[in-house]
């Protein structure tokens, strides 16, 4: 397979254009390390003093996964939208209905980044326009409430005062209603972070390499605090070792108290496993630009290589020293938890006054829009190559004149609005929407691990840019399981809906395949879908793998069901 080496003049109308190398996708990927600030408190809040240790894992194991997407990235210069479309052509031979869920899973277990990273930007804007004021028992307000109120306790006049005190806006909603298991509110949160959305919409809208360089300044902006962080805490000793111990669960969620290593236990540890993959995996969005790298041969293994050590540094660290400094008390505060006190405790930890928290606050919110636009950037793509491919419907395959694939960028926005206004309602409903994304991304995961094995059966005649020691292919293979094993056991951590919520939510796939295949297409596929292989259609009849893929799925849902079904709170 000869590589693209370079970008033509104009590249034809209506597809992508070959303009960065890997350090654009590099740069792009870099709205992933501030991932960690959506769940960090949750984390904490679910699984103790072992917080630390579910993120070192998590990202250890991430890392050592992406090696499989490299390889079978390089099998497709000619696609974008990452590994979910790679790994969809290694199940199309065994199932037309398997293939794209890969697709469909990496989309929704994604596109969620932008109304939940919205979620926690908008508290920050409200917090320091409209703040809630804190009072404690010996404020004068609370005082002269008591001595007005004979009889009321104490914790009911703080709670009097600090309603009385709150901004109007920070209650408002022109209006609100329930959903099943969560609520949905058109409040100030919901306009704020609508109109953030909006202006990552109009960054995408000049392309990826307009991406690339606004994310270039922004990334930089970010990860420096982050890092800076990470570092002085443990420079200037604020780390308090008995913070780490001893090494168990919690008893219960969101309760200081230590547990044990019990059935209660592992649920909460590997519910901790589980959520924390959202974000430690999410690396692999580097590969989503194949179609648009100069030398995709050699950009493609660079960009999540890179993207992964970066990660990797940042993942370990910034929980380190967060639980090193605050201890499992300080973690389960509520504004730690829901995301919206982290500058705060950010600027606490490296000894600045008002102006470092105001500066700390700004990149927290930049760090936000970093992720919301990384996010925007892979799931749009995502939606874009699985329409060219013929698993999603034709109307997204549409691009403008920069290469932004921009209907499919509108469709990430309307469907974000919609959860935008369950997020911003609560915490519990904010992780519920976490939680069922993440039931996409672990099957995402599952398929596309195990894509890696079938390539090398089916099309190991294919010459690879990058290949893989079949070692890590095997190692992540068996992580494909133990990720099943995080959903079906630790899905009901988050919220007792969460893995039925995220099953059905992948079901959907079937009658939106089924219109634009059988449809649209009259039940062929897009001729040009199989080119990178040097297949046709008539070549998918050839099963070399036989019933290991089926039985790979039958174990696959075993575990899921199994793990569900043992590990219980």
């Amino acid at each position: 397979m000869s590589a693209v080496t370079d970008i033509s003049p104009a590249e034809p109308a209506g597809q992508l254009h070959r303009t960065i190398d890997w350090r654009g996708a590099f740069w792009v990927a870099s709205g992933v390390p501030p991932l960690v600030l959506f769940s960090i408190g949750g984390i904490a809040g679910t699984t103790g003093n072992i917080a630390f240790l579910i993120w070192t894992l998590s990202i250890l194991m991430g890392f050592i996964q992406s090696f499989t997407y490299a390889e079978i990235a390089g099998l497709f210069p000619n696609k974008s939208g990452g590994a979910s479309v790679y790994g969809a052509t290694a199940w199309l031979r065994y199932s037309k209905f398997v293939a794209p869920l890969s697709v469909w899973c990496n989309w929704f277990a994604w596109t969620p980044v932008l109304s939940l990273g919205c979620t926690i930007a908008a508290a920050y804007i409200l917090n320091a326009l409209a703040p809630i004021p804190g009072f404690t028992e010996t404020s004068p307000e609370v005082l002269q409430y008591l001595a007005a109120n004979v009889g009321t306790s104490a914790a009911d006049a703080v709670a009097a005062v600090t309603a009385a005190g709150t901004p109007g806006i920070r209650t408002w909603t022109l209006y609100s209603h329930t959903l099943g298991p969560v609520g949905f509110s058109l409040n100030a949160t919901f306009w704020i972070g609508a109109l953030l959305m909006l202006m990552t919409f109009a960054i995408q809208h000049r392309g990826i390499l307009g991406t690339a360089s606004v994310q270039k300044i922004v990334g930089m902006l970010v990860i420096i605090p982050l890092l800076i962080v990470g570092v002085v805490p443990i420079i200037t000793g604020q780390i308090n070792w008995d913070n780490y111990s001893p090494l168990v669960p919690l008893a219960a969620a969101y309760a200081p108290e230590p547990g044990s290593w019990n059935t209660a236990g592992w649920t909460l540890a590997l519910g901790g496993m589980f959520i924390a993959a959202w974000s430690t995996y999410g690396f692999e969005t580097a590969v989503c630009y194949t179609r648009e790298f100069k030398n995709p041969a050699t950009d493609t293994f660079k960009a999540i290589f890179y993207s992964g050590l970066l990660c990797m540094l940042l993942y370990i660290l910034v929980p380190f020293t967060f639980q090193g400094v605050l201890g499992i008390n300080g973690m389960l505060a509520t504004p730690i938890v829901d995301g919206s006190g982290v500058a705060d405790a950010m600027a606490n930890m490296v000894g600045g006054g008002g102006l470092v928290k105001t500066l700390l606050v700004m990149l927290m919110i930049l760090a936000l829009l970093l992720a919301i636009m990384t996010a925007m950037a892979g799931s749009s793509r995502t939606l874009y190559q699985g329409s060219v491919d013929g698993w999603l419907p034709k109307y997204l395959s549409h691009v403008n004149e920069h290469g932004a694939p921009t209907r499919a960028m509108w469709t990430d926005l309307i469907f974000n609005l919609f959860l935008l206004a369950i997020a911003a309602t609560d915490a519990t409903s904010f992780f519920f929407i976490l939680a069922v994304a993440n039931c996409g991304y672990i099957i995402f995961n599952f398929l596309n691990l195990n894509a890696g094995w079938i390539h090398r059966i089916d099309n190991g005649h294919i010459k690879r840019p990058w290949k893989a020691p079949t070692w890590l292919l095997g190692l992540g293979t068996i992580f494909a399981f133990v990720n099943a094993a995080f959903m079906g056991a630790g899905a009901k951590v988050w919220n007792p809906m969460a893995l039925w919520a995220g099953l059905f939510t992948v079901a959907l796939i079937i009658p939106v395949f089924c219109y634009r295949h059988y449809v649209q297409d009259g039940g062929k596929f897009p001729a040009h879908m199989l080119d990178d292989l040097g297949m046709h259609e008539a070549d998918l009849r050839k099963r070399k793998a036989g019933i290991l893929p089926y039985a790979t799925l039958i174990l696959g849902l075993a575990v899921v069901l199994i793990a569900n079904w043992f590990f219980v709170l």
